[in-house]
């Protein structure tokens, strides 16, 4: 289930302040009226290392909403002030966000989301907010309509026994003794226990500064929202926004729908996801050949200059995945990085773009585009080898430079005139790949009467690919983010700007690969 986008709803601020808090006579409670007036929620922020509030779906949003207006044992929000005033959240963002969104009807697309992100919110945030928004609707009641109940000539009962709540129930609070640096301990300590956060979120959080951490938070959030990178010179600021905004546009544009029904699909999945993340500081590090140790080999960002290299470098990666620069190759996102049901491979992606490293390193690009048509009928007919090779060593990271090496292999075999089969024929006999089985394994499909959205996804997607668009030139599959209008006969050798002249191929076939 996609997660609603909550994040705009309590700013964030850098809490590195010196100086000793303590709690003593600070409130011990927070109802209602906190956050619809007076001296708190004005003054409420989460800490910058604070992870995006972005995890909840609709169904528990609407689920703690109803909790609070039961009167229903809720958690305590952890709060620590700091000696300039200000309420940081340490635990309880997102119970705090639920109740400030219904409160404001802004579910990641109303007013103070639509300024926190420039006016700029994403199709599929507006999407989910209307869900979130209608869900509500039904199950609760909005927040005014509840809180004016009283007024009305025929007031409804059930919005009156839910305005009297609203008045009468509280959230606990508990308050963290000491300076910045407890609060912050404080915080990975508690949001490692009962909710614990991702591994790659909590390196990200621990590593903020970070020129690799900073390039991948622009990236998801397209060089809106907190800006990660205020300390930087505003040229500087508006560099890293625009090379985000970039790469984000080429890695989630267009928005990707279920059940699938067009193979216009992004290259990323979904951008509101749990893989989301991860997936794209993987993106950032492969594109700039980080190691995982990042956090003890690099070191802070001071001025955006090195953020701004790791942003060039990716785009110029995603340039070459997809995209209308000369230099793309189009790799299709059906064929490369979905499965048949229209689900998103974060190990595919992985691989592919270590494989375009490879293949750059090595100037192999033109070896691949003659080739390229058989190398994406392997993906297509054989995709359970490579899953085969990501649980013969465990994970993705681990299974990298296998994957590289056995397509490498595949692209000289088919250069050289050998047959997919000749090939898997042969691959089994290298030691390292002697646990690979030229079958796919046999599942257990439990039929419904009714077809699923995967099963729909799987429908869709077998029929479009069989007259899926393909290049002229390398006979690969066309995506419409990577078309380019090549000249049949050359302009040099005299052919001219009509119809009956061009063709569709990928932007690197006809800048490069034709000349």
């Amino acid at each position: 289930m996609s997660k609603v986008n909550l994040d705009a709803l309590i700013p964030r601020e850098d809490f590195e302040i010196a100086g000793v808090q303590n709690s003593t006579n600070l409130f011990s409670s927070i109802s209602i009226t906190n956050f619809t007036g007076g001296f708190f929620y004005p003054f409420l922020r989460k800490p910058d290392f604070q992870r995006e509030t972005n995890e909840w779906e609709s169904k528990k949003i609407l689920e703690f909403i109803e909790s609070f207006i039961n009167g229903e044992l809720i958690p305590a929000i952890i709060l620590w002030r700091s000696q300039t005033g200000l309420y940081f959240v340490i635990d309880g963002a997102h119970r705090l966000s639920a109740l400030i969104s219904w409160i404001n009807d802004d579910y990641g697309d109303g007013e103070i989301s639509r300024k926190f992100y420039n006016g700029i919110v994403s199709e599929e945030q507006i999407d989910l907010a209307n869900k979130t928004r209608d869900l509500i609707k039904k199950k609760i009641g909005p927040y005014k309509e509840i809180i004016s109940a009283a007024n009305d000539s025929k007031p409804n009962p059930i919005f009156i026994e839910r305005a009297k709540n609203l008045g009468a129930y509280s959230i606990q609070v508990q308050w963290v003794d000491g300076d910045a640096k407890k609060a912050e301990n404080s915080f990975f300590k508690i949001n490692q226990q009962a909710s614990k956060i991702d591994p790659t979120e909590l390196k990200i959080l621990q590593s903020r500064k970070k020129p690799n951490c900073i390039a991948a938070r622009g990236i998801i959030r397209g060089g809106q929202g907190h800006k990660y990178w205020a300390d930087f010179s505003a040229e500087n600021q508006a560099e890293i926004q625009k090379l985000s905004k970039e790469i984000h546009e080429i890695i989630y544009s267009p928005v990707l729908k279920t059940p699938v029904k067009t193979l216009d699909i992004p290259l990323g999945g979904k951008l509101f996801s749990a893989q989301s993340l991860p997936l794209i500081l993987e993106f950032v590090n492969m594109s700039n050949r980080i190691d995982d140790n990042f956090s003890k080999t690099i070191d802070d960002d001071k001025e955006g200059n090195i953020t701004i290299n790791y942003l060039r470098q990716a785009r110029k990666i995603a340039w070459r995945i997809n995209s209308v620069h000369p230099s793309s190759l189009g790799l299709h996102p059906i064929v490369y990085f979905y499965s048949i049901e229209g689900k998103h491979k974060p190990a595919s992606f992985y691989y592919m773009v270590a494989l375009i490293l490879e293949l750059e390193q090595k100037n192999l690009f033109n070896d691949f585009i003659r080739v390229r048509e058989q190398f994406e009928k392997f993906l297509l007919e054989t995709d359970y080898i490579l899953t085969q090779i990501t649980r013969n060593f465990r994970s993705a990271s681990r299974s990298i430079p296998h994957v590289v090496d056995l397509l490498i292999m595949l692209i000289n075999d088919l250069k050289s005139g050998k047959s997919i089969n000749e090939f898997l024929q042969n691959i089994i006999k290298i030691e390292k790949f002697k646990f690979i089985k030229l079958e796919p394994e046999s599942e257990d499909k439990f039929g419904y009467k009714d077809f699923t959205t995967d099963t729909k996804s799987e429908v869709y997607i077998r029929e479009a690919i069989k007259n899926g668009l393909k290049c002229k030139i390398c006979k690969g599959y066309l995506h419409k983010n990577a078309i380019s209008i090549d000249h049949i006969e050359r302009k040099e050798d005299g052919g001219i700007g009509l119809a009956d002249n061009g063709q569709l191929t990928h932007p690197y076939c006809n800048t490069t690969f034709k000349n």
